[in-house]
């Protein structure tokens, strides 16, 4: 049996670079975050004001995504890279100006550059890893460079919590650390831009990134007359995907101030339990992987949707440790949801599979929005605001549980 490599010699540097953007949207992403709880005391926010930290940079993905696509078309994956890479850095350097104006608005102007660079690397990115081998090989680089993007998830915090709430600044509300923070960050990012500028990337494996390209028996497109819209399990996935962000965006925006004001910790402490609420996205995601050996994707996503209804409500009425174990237990069962249903919404399209794709990955302006509703709530009751993703939950189960009737 002959065994396919997993990339090529000739693709390992520009491999590790790929890879290594994976983990830095991760990291900004989760920052965001812990972002929304500082400004809210730097800023004298409200939790439905902080919110827009989240609609910026989601706002931006809607925005930027199809643009990136086409850049990335005219000009190849490595321009895309760099011009991803410079947006992040510009829109993490215009952090200082804003600190030194005090001014939320600005925040979001920079939140919202930086946010363009994200979603270009992350539209970029995944063709590109694609490429860089034999397409049979193709989902087993895409998957070990999203393990690499769990990591980041992992760090964001970890990082921006300590920084941002570390001991020496507990109680302080200036943004002298945010400013040097994101400064830090700036400097990072033009650093791998300028040394990736000068990596010779070889010719790439073009297959569009299509992994159903070569799989016509499972991708073959059951009414290939019907225009993509007139696919009803799409565009239930692309509601399912909408709702999916929307909780993901409401659920981590929130959860340091769950901690802070259900479970009495500290902001650093709330900030470090994040790392390992990220921590369960990961495990969750080899857990659902083993899953689906024995049980169909959309019946272990109809499952996981209702085991999230279930700690929704737990959650929601803040009994101390046993809501917050089930707060931590949302990430675990989330971590297949984004994956599986961008997945089961691709099936049997053919030719229509990369218009699709472009559809799904728009689904996450929903994260956009929802943080502001949970934040109107939460600035009443934290533990209430819990109630709101249910319906978000209810939503992919109908999907999920309705998958094969909704495809005929």
């Amino acid at each position: 049996m002959e065994k396919i490599p997993f990339t090529e010699q000739k693709f390992k540097l520009t491999m590790i670079y790929v890879t290594s953007l994976f983990m830095l949207w991760g990291i900004a992403i989760t920052m965001g975050d812990v972002l929304n709880k500082h400004f809210q005391e730097a800023l004298h926010l409200s939790k439905a004001q902080s919110g827009l930290v989240q609609f910026s940079i989601f706002g931006a993905y809607f925005i930027m995504g199809i643009p990136a696509g086409l850049f990335m078309k005219r000009f190849g994956f490595k321009n895309g890279v760099l011009l991803g890479l410079s947006l992040f850095s510009i829109g993490a350097f215009l952090f200082i100006p804003a600190a030194n104006a005090g001014s939320f608005t600005f925040f979001r102007v920079a939140l919202f550059i930086l946010g363009c660079g994200l979603s270009t690397l992350e539209t970029v990115a995944h063709p590109f890893v694609a490429s860089l081998g034999d397409q049979r090989t193709s989902d087993q680089r895409i998957n070990f460079a999203q393990a690499f993007n769990a990591v980041g998830t992992m760090i964001g915090p970890a990082l921006g919590a300590f920084i941002l709430f570390g001991p020496e600044r507990e109680g302080s509300v200036d943004l002298g650390a945010v400013k040097g923070l994101y400064m830090g960050i700036g400097i990072a990012i033009a650093a791998i831009a300028l040394s990736f500028s000068f990596v010779k990337v070889p010719a790439t494996i073009d297959f569009h990134a299509d992994p159903h390209a070569g799989a016509d028996a499972e991708n073959k497109d059951l009414h290939p007359d019907k225009p993509l819209f007139a696919h009803k399990h799409f565009v239930w996935a692309v509601l399912a995907q909408l709702f999916n962000a929307a909780a993901q965006g409401g659920t981590w925006a929130f959860f340091i101030n769950y901690g802070h004001e259900i479970m009495g910790f500290s902001s650093l402490t709330a900030g470090q339990f994040m790392v390992v609420f990220m921590g369960m996205m990961l495990l969750g995601r080899f857990v659902g992987t083993f899953l689906m050996r024995y049980i169909a994707p959309n019946k272990l996503l109809a499952i996981f949707a209702l085991c999230n209804v279930l700690m929704c409500i737990v959650v929601a009425q803040g009994m101390g440790w046993v809501s917050f174990a089930a707060l931590l237990l949302i990430n675990f069962f989330f971590s297949i949801m984004f994956p599986t249903i961008f997945s089961l919404g691709m099936k049997n399209l053919g030719q229509k599979t990369k218009q699709a794709a472009s559809f799904l990955s728009m689904g996450v302006v929903g994260a956009a929005f929802f943080p502001m509703l949970m934040g109107m709530v939460a600035d009443k009751n934290i533990a209430s605001a819990y109630y709101l993703p249910i319906i978000c939950y209810l939503v992919i189960f109908v999907f999920a549980a309705n998958f094969n009737r909704f495809k005929q």
